[in-house]
């Protein structure tokens, strides 16, 4: 006997671009690989809510040229030494930055060499 396949019934409102499909592909139902548990979804959210601010990613771009101090950073970017220090302490939270001391000079730089394949990655990604 000859299978046919059903055509999905799909629905679009007019007030929205959301389409629903009626056919569920069962046969289609499998993740390609094991998905990380829940806690580490959230911290991996959180990671990329981080990158979601301008001036983090400015800073970043300007930390992968080697380690800055806070006045050297505001100095490139333009903005006050506040605002800089406000920014670097979320990035050192999330542990995008890591610092060192000289005296009294605090040094930063990126936490590895992942944060700079993220930030390469990004950038080719929205610039295809």
């Amino acid at each position: 006997m000859k299978q046919t396949l059903q055509q999905p019934h799909i629905h679009t409102s007019a007030n929205s671009e959301i389409e629903t499909c009626d056919i569920c592909h069962h046969h289609h139902l499998h993740l390609p690989m094991e998905a990380p548990a829940d806690e580490t979804l959230y911290r991996l959210a959180d990671l990329y809510k981080v990158f979601g601010d301008p001036t983090r990613i400015r800073i970043l771009y300007a930390l992968s040229g080697g380690e800055l101090c806070v006045c050297d950073i505001a100095e490139l970017l333009g903005m006050t030494q506040s605002a800089i220090s406000h920014q670097l302490r979320v990035l050192k939270q999330s542990a995008l930055v890591k610092f060192r001391r000289d005296g009294k000079t605090v040094y930063y730089s990126l936490a590895d060499t992942h944060v700079a394949t993220i930030l390469a990655q990004g950038l080719d990604h929205v610039q295809e």
